[in-house]
């Protein structure tokens, strides 16, 4: 490794163009990545191998004020991700002085405003699954059409995204439109958020940008006429920076002199992760809810399926890389609820062992619209429903029809991909939490009807933001030497009959109906 590491250093391997001119000294060993997460935060450190070397996790609270509202607290956020650097770090004695670079990865749409002298969030964050703002969004409709937000962002007029969670802050907290459009308030995603904390620098990146329904695809800046529309004043937001480039040296703490050098939402982390380079290529994440991204190159590709347009990623001065999404709202969140609120099982891992009891669901279909339906529906009005109940069904059903869930939702977005692209997918890499679930990974398998391949770290989100970091400072000479980092460790093919997968989909999406017009 030390051998490697010297020929990084001295230059005598090439450099991917735009990246940082930065020289390391041999003396440094790792690459660290920070996760803000939806339900926790974590630091991992890699070597050059792209090995794990520490984990430190910790969770945080989830608020619900009311129904459909979901906020995290944004301060206790930072204490729990100071907590996972400094024992990540301990784990094995690393020093800042080992550390080539930390980038960092982070939970999507998620929307925070802070004052710009004490750093004090105004309210609670705004988290990406929240479904307050229909109101914000009618609002944003009648100023310029859904077409043509869809046209300018990629994105459909849904509260997923950011900028109604914004438009929501300036509209119900006292007096804070007047001091945003003073420049007195910060608006960022979880990303800007750290950024801030580590470097006093008021920055977001490309990727995070494309989800806040604000930034044009084509200049990869905000967009006049969308800020117009909605009323978000241009001085509370953060300069659109690369993905993949230094943004400053982190200023205190264990990282103090530290390049952050990388930022990505997590599931375009979890594509760079998956090395997924090249258009075609295609990854499912599978955490709090799941995320299938396909990379189509340096132009953006219009869905007519439902799907989002967003951001790839963009290395230094090189064009961005586009990507077509299919966003899931509740995957692993769904086995949590099991857990947490119906008490089906005492920990998640458990819920393979208990739907293994039985051959199949039953007949019964849970369908996890908690939050309305996201790709490729895009259904703000539908709730989860559990049907197709009868005497006969018992706890192993309901557990694996939670687990099935997830494949049946991914199903239906490999299916709108599949039409959007023109090319049907022939093999999905999949990453995340999920994925040491082996009765998933096949039923996915049987239900796409192509292999699933599980990398060796399977934890790839952090793995982006590490890349991504380390070769803005050098310390991966190019995109060639990550795909050669990729091992696979493990694969799953379909086994079920065709005509039987098929029987049972037509039924998925009759109980898919019964979720809608509920609210």
């Amino acid at each position: 490794m030390e051998q490697g590491l010297t020929k990084i250093v001295n230059g005598r391997r090439p450099r991917a163009a735009g990246l940082s001119p930065t020289v390391l000294r041999v003396s440094k060993e790792y690459v660290a990545a920070i996760d803000q997460g939806t339900t926790s935060s974590r630091c991992i450190v890699f070597d050059a191998d792209g090995t794990v070397v520490s984990v430190a996790q910790r969770e945080h609270r989830q608020i619900f004020p009311r129904p459909g509202w979901v906020e995290h607290d944004a301060d206790e956020i930072w204490e729990r991700v100071d907590y996972v650097v400094r024992e990540a770090l301990a784990v094995e004695s690393i020093t800042a002085d080992q550390l080539a670079a930390v980038g960092i990865t982070n939970q999507r749409e998620t929307t925070l405003v802070w004052d710009r002298d004490t750093g004090k969030p105004v309210h609670n964050a705004i988290v990406w699954q929240d479904t307050r703002t229909d109101e914000q969004l009618r609002r944003f409709a009648a100023a310029m059409s859904e077409d043509e937000f869809r046209r300018r962002t990629g994105l459909p007029l849904a509260p997923y995204f950011s900028g109604s969670k914004l438009a929501w802050l300036l509209e119900n907290v006292p007096g804070l439109r007047e001091r945003a459009e003073a420049g007195e308030v910060l608006f960022g995603t979880m990303d800007s958020w750290l950024i801030w904390k580590l470097t006093g620098r008021h920055l977001t990146d490309v990727t995070n940008a494309s989800r806040t329904l604000l930034m044009s695809l084509e200049t990869l800046d905000w967009d006049p006429r969308i800020l117009a529309a909605t009323g978000i004043p241009a001085a509370m937001l953060p300069e659109i920076r690369s993905s993949s480039e230094v943004y400053g040296e982190i200023t205190e703490g264990p990282l103090a002199g530290v390049p952050l050098a990388a930022a990505l939402g997590d599931q375009q982390a979890a594509l760079f992760g998956q090395t997924c380079f090249a258009p075609g290529e295609a990854k499912c994440t599978y955490g709090t809810g799941s995320f299938l991204l396909l990379n189509t190159g340096t132009r953006p590709v219009t869905s007519a399926h439902g799907l989002l347009t967003t951001v790839g990623y963009r290395i230094g001065d090189q064009p961005a890389v586009y990507a077509l999404e299919g966003a899931i709202a509740v995957t692993g969140s769904l086995i949590q609820w099991l857990r947490d609120n119906l008490g089906l099982i005492r920990t998640a891992p458990e819920v393979e062992e208990l739907a293994k009891t039985v051959p199949d669901n039953g007949g019964c279909y849970l369908v996890p619209a908690f939050s309305g339906l996201f790709a490729p529906h895009w259904r703000a009005d539908a709730r989860g429903v559990l049907v197709g109940l009868t005497g006969f069904v018992n706890r192993g059903h309901l557990a694996r029809a939670a687990l099935e869930a997830s494949g049946w939702q991914t199903r239906e977005v490999v299916d709108a991909m599949n039409a959007d692209s023109g090319t049907a997918l022939t093999t999905l890499k999949v990453d995340g939490g999920m994925t040491g679930n082996e009765l998933l990974l096949q039923f996915l398998a049987d239900v796409l009807g192509v292999p699933v391949v599980r990398p060796v770290v399977a934890e790839t989100t952090c793995l982006g933001a590490a890349y991504a970091a380390g070769l803005a400072v050098g310390f991966w000479p190019d995109t060639d030497t990550l795909r050669a980092n990729w091992q696979r460790a493990g694969d799953w093919r379909p086994e079920r009959d065709r005509a039987e997968v098929e029987r049972d989909f037509a039924q998925w999406r009759k109980a898919v109906d019964r979720t809608l017009n509920w609210m």
